[in-house]
C-alpha cells in the first residue's frame, strides 16, 4: 500500500475541497514536491481570510476549469495580486442548463428518469472518457505551461472533483505517480468537508429526501470506476501513457523531463 501522508491543509471557509497535491509517490522513488501544485473547488466564494492564505501560496497561476454557465451560476473567482487566472473550459459531467435545472429542482419522479437505473453513474463514466479524448489540447496546455513556468499552480472547477480531478491525474500520469496515489488522492473529493454543497429548490422536506439525494449522489461522488474508465480511454486509445502524452498531448521526452523537475523533489 500507498503511505498515506496525513492531510494538514486549512479547511477554509468559502473554498471546498482544497489541498496540496505534495507529497505523492512516483513509480521510481521521487515525490511530488509541496507548495508547487494545488486543487480545489472555485475561489468564488472565498472569504478575506481564504484570499489572503491563496495569496500567501506565491501561485504563479490558477487555472479554471468552469465554463460560462459555472461561473454565471458562482461567480467569477476571487482576484489574487499578481497571479495569472487561465480559464480552460472543460466539459462538465452534468452539463447543460436544462440537466442541472432538474438536478437543482426537478421533482423525484423527474430525477428518477434522468438518473435512475445507473444513468447517473453512466453519464459521469461517459463524461469522463470524452474529456481524455476530446480535451488533450485543452491537457497539453496545463502540462507545457507547468513545464516552462506556471508554478505554483492552482487547479480548481466548481466542485475540484471532477474537470480539476482528471487535470490533476493527467498531470501526476506524466510525472510518474504511483497509479494507486493518483486514486487516492482522486478519492480525497468524497471527505465530507470538501464535498461540494449540492443546493435544490423547495422545502428541505421534500428537496433532500433519502431517495432523492441517492438518486443525487452519483454526480457528486468519486468514484474510483470513473476514474478507471478515464484510465482504461488511454489504453484504448493510445495503447498506453507515455503513447498518450507524446501523441495525444505532444509531450516530448524534454518536456517531460523538465516538468518532473519542476514539480518533483
Amino acid at each position: 500500500m500507498t503511505q498515506q501522508i496525513p492531510s494538514t491543509e486549512p479547511e477554509l471557509a468559502g473554498v471546498r475541497n482544497f489541498r496540496d497535491v505534495g507529497g505523492l509517490p512516483t513509480v521510481d522513488g521521487r515525490r511530488v514536491r509541496h507548495g508547487v501544485l494545488f486543487r480545489s473547488g472555485h475561489l468564488a466564494h472565498a472569504t478575506e481570510e481564504d484570499a489572503a492564505f491563496l495569496a500567501s501560496l506565491d501561485l504563479h497561476t490558477i487555472f479554471d476549469f468552469r465554463n460560462a454557465a459555472d461561473q454565471k451560476l458562482e461567480g467569477p473567482d476571487v482576484e489574487l495580486p499578481g497571479v495569472r487566472n487561465v480559464n480552460l473550459p472543460l466539459s462538465d459531467p452534468a452539463d447543460g442548463a436544462e440537466f442541472w435545472k432538474m438536478v437543482r429542482d426537478g421533482d423525484l419522479d423527474q430525477l428518477r428518469g434522468i438518473l435512475g437505473d445507473g444513468k447517473a453513474a453512466l453519464r459521469m463514466i461517459t463524461s469522463y472518457r470524452t474529456i481524455m479524448t476530446e480535451r488533450t489540447a485543452e491537457h497539453s496546455r496545463v502540462l507545457h505551461a507547468l513545464a516552462e513556468d506556471s508554478v505554483p499552480a492552482l487547479m480548481h472547477c466548481a466542485a475540484g472533483k471532477d474537470r480539476a480531478g482528471l487535470s490533476v491525474a493527467v498531470t501526476l500520469l506524466a510525472l510518474g505517480v504511483e497509479r494507486e496515489a493518483i486514486v487516492a488522492d482522486y478519492l480525497e473529493s468524497n471527505a465530507k468537508h470538501r464535498r461540494y454543497k449540492v443546493r435544490r429548490g423547495g422545502s428541505a422536506a421534500s428537496a433532500y429526501t433519502p431517495e432523492v439525494m441517492e438518486l443525487l449522489s452519483p454526480l457528486f461522488d468519486a468514484r474510483a470506476e470513473y476514474l478507471a474508465a478515464a484510465f482504461e480511454t488511454v489504453e484504448a486509445t493510445w495503447g498506453g501513457v507515455d503513447a498518450y502524452l507524446e501523441q495525444g498531448l505532444g509531450l516530448t521526452p524534454a518536456t517531460r523531463e523538465r516538468l518532473r523537475e519542476r514539480l518533483l523533489d
